[in-house]
This record gives structure tokens, C-alpha cells and sequence, in this order.
């Protein structure tokens, strides 16, 4: 945690009090209460505004994080044999505008999504502002008689995928539970331009996320419900990938023999 804060940098209270005074004003709230959030977040500094408005305040080191984090996973996605598909930006206001962008086209689709409400700018920093979902958990929380809500992972990427886009940072931290329905944050993608790799690489987080809460043939089995076994044969290519990534822990060869098996019976068959 104390990693992450140095990385993530500090913005000292002067500069957030702007933010806070600038967003009462924009929302016209003679006061405002304010929770700021320990997030396992290495790209902004984010904040609950009277437990109904989400905000996340951007920075320039944030931007210069973002790109590195950025070339490490284009050079991950290289040595899985194929072009690089992660992009970054140059400032935090195209930081924040790209999050709300990807956020209202989920939603578009019918996936579901907190509310997108604004971007803009207060001095350097990109300010995003959502709605905020109370009482939610994380799928780390999903238990093994909760497989439908599994299915419903793999539903959601697939009408991303077939509308063209992609989430591209799909882990656990960024599903939520909230009545019984799952919820997407933080993608990163919004179109693929017709890249299959980032689809694949899509399917191979979510086995990922899923294998350690549910067990590897529970979530190949889940993924089939959408995705053919060609599909999760070209996911497979980015599991070694996936596994060296810091915010995935998984059984990557349960994984890998499941996936192999069921393509071995497919023959079969």
C-alpha cells in the first residue's frame, strides 16, 4: 500500500479542496461531505462526494504512471505474439474523458455500468465524476453457488465484443456485485478497431478472475455459454501474460488442462 501511494503521488489538500469547492459549485450544494477511498488504485485519487457522486481526480503523475504501466503491458502483449493494444494519454482531462466515454457506451449496450455524468478540468487535473454504487462488493467475493453471476461475466464481454469494443483491464477489483448483478468499472478500451488479441486477452482475465473463486472447469464452462472453444483456445495464448500481471493470481495450467480437454472432447464429438 505504501508503494502504491508513492507511485499514485500525493496531491496535497489545497489543491483537492479546489476540486471538492469546484464540484459543490457545479452541482450547486451549498456543502458537500467528502470520503476519500484507500482503492487498490495506482491511476487517480478517488473520492465519494455525499454518497451519491463517485470522483476521481486525476494527475499528471497519474498520466506518467498510466503510460508506463501502458508499455509494460504493449511489451506483455508482444511477447504473447501479437501488436501491442493498450493506448495511453497525454493528459489527465483525456484520461478522464476516455473512462467516461467507455463508461456510457457499456452502458448503451445494455451492460450494466455506474452512470456516467461528467468530465472536466480544474487546473491540471482531469476530474471523472459517476455515480456512486453503495453497498456493492467485488467479484473477489463471489462464492461457488454464485456460477450464474459467472455466466453473466462472460455475457456482458460478449456483447462488448460483439458491438466492436473491449474493457482491456478486466480483473476482479474491477467487477462489482450490487443486488444480485454485476457491474463494470475502469475499462480501459472502448474499440478494438477489429483487434481479435484484445478479445481474447479480454476472456483470458476473466477465466483469471473467476478460477480462483470458482475453480477452473466451473469457469471454462460459464465461458462456453458464449464463447466457442476456439475462442478460449486463442485466450489461452495470453494466460502466461495475464498470470505476471501483479492483480491476477490464478491457476493458470487448471486453466490451460480444462480448456484443452474440452477442445480434445470437441473433436470427439
Amino acid at each position: 500500500m505504501h508503494l502504491r501511494r508513492l507511485v499514485r503521488g500525493r496531491i496535497d489538500w489545497p489543491e483537492l479542496e479546489t476540486v471538492v469547492r469546484t464540484i459543490a459549485e457545479r452541482y450547486d450544494r451549498p456543502t458537500v461531505h467528502v470520503r476519500f477511498l484507500e482503492a487498490d488504485n495506482w491511476l487517480s485519487t478517488p473520492m465519494v462526494v455525499d454518497d451519491d457522486l463517485f470522483v476521481k481526480v486525476i494527475s499528471k503523475q497519474n498520466t506518467i504512471v498510466h503510460a508506463l504501466f501502458t508499455t509494460g503491458r504493449n511489451i506483455g502483449a508482444f511477447s504473447s505474439g501479437t501488436e501491442g493494444f493498450f493506448e495511453s494519454f497525454q493528459t489527465p482531462y483525456e484520461m478522464a474523458r476516455h473512462e467516461l466515454e467507455a463508461t456510457k457506451q457499456m452502458r448503451q449496450l445494455g451492460v450494466n455500468a455506474p452512470e456516467p455524468i461528467e468530465a472536466f478540468e480544474v487546473g491540471d487535473y482531469g476530474i471523472v465524476v459517476l455515480e456512486y454504487l453503495s453497498d456493492f462488493r467485488s467479484l473477489d467475493g463471489l462464492t461457488a453457488a454464485e456460477t450464474d453471476l459467472a455466466g453473466e461475466l462472460f455475457g456482458s464481454l460478449r456483447t462488448l465484443h460483439d458491438a466492436g469494443l473491449a474493457h482491456g483491464d478486466l480483473r476482479a477489483e474491477n467487477v462489482l456485485i450490487l443486488d444480485d448483478e454485476l457491474y463494470f468499472i475502469d475499462a480501459t478500451n472502448i474499440r478494438t478497431e477489429g483487434q481479435q488479441s484484445i478479445q481474447s486477452y479480454d476472456l483470458a482475465c476473466g477465466l483469471a478472475a473467476l478460477e480462483p473463486l470458482i475453480g477452473a472447469r466451473p469457469a471454462v464452462q460459464a465461458a462456453l455459454a458464449d464463447y466457442s472453444i476456439a475462442e478460449l483456445l486463442d485466450a489461452l495464448n495470453f494466460l502466461s501474460f495475464v498470470r505476471i500481471r501483479p492483480d491476477h493470481e490464478f491457476d493458470s495450467a487448471s486453466l490451460t488442462s480444462e480448456i484443452e480437454k474440452r477442445a480434445s472432447d470437441s473433436q470427439r464429438t
